[in-house]
């Protein structure tokens, strides 16, 4: 009998965590547990990055916007060194460093919130990933600069010596801590 694994951070899975169906098996792994998945039936999946710091906000956030959790917590890592009460001198607060309009934009009360700051902080780069098209050191090169800034420069990682930095910092820790995506492309 040939298995199929699905990996998945919905809770609509099997009770008994498999099905069968003919001569195919198909065992559910359920990747992320919240409050809503609580005493589900899944593999114990315990990557690096599950032991970092907002670690349960980094997993709700990545839930709810399909990105991946590693990539949450290394633009965390870079951006506010896990500070949740940073500010930058341009304005830019919490872990994710938000400016005060893109807090804005997505809602966000209270910008010191961690949970609240790093759901924000995912919305926008899953926004990115759609106005760049899946790839990731773009996405990240405008939510450093600016999605504007980005284009006005061919699309390409503007000359800023922040923005030129920042990018590999980013993808590093991104890597170190267990990126499961290629880092060219951020594919669903």
């Amino acid at each position: 009998m040939q298995e199929e694994i699905h990996l998945s951070n919905l809770v609509d899975i099997p009770a008994d965590n498999a099905a069968v169906s003919g001569d195919r098996a198909t065992r559910y792994v359920l990747l992320v547990q919240d409050e809503n998945t609580a005493g589900l039936p899944q593999n114990k999946v315990a990557p690096t990055y599950a032991k970092l710091p907002f670690a349960d906000a980094v997993a709700l956030a990545a839930q709810q916007t399909s990105l991946d959790p590693a990539l949450l917590h290394a633009v965390i890592s870079i951006e506010s060194n896990n500070n949740p009460k940073a500010l930058s001198p341009r304005g830019a607060r919490g872990l994710m460093q938000l400016m005060p309009g893109t807090a804005k934009r997505f809602n966000v009360s209270n910008p010191d919130d961690p949970r609240q700051n790093v759901l924000a902080g995912a919305q926008y780069l899953r926004e990115l990933r759609g106005l760049f098209h899946g790839d990731l050191k773009l996405m990240l090169a405008a939510y450093n600069a600016g999605p504007g800034a980005v284009i006005r420069h061919g699309t390409k990682i503007p000359p800023f010596a922040e923005t030129q930095t920042y990018v590999p910092k980013v993808l590093r820790f991104y890597q170190k801590i267990g990126a499961s995506y290629q880092l060219n492309t951020y594919r669903d």
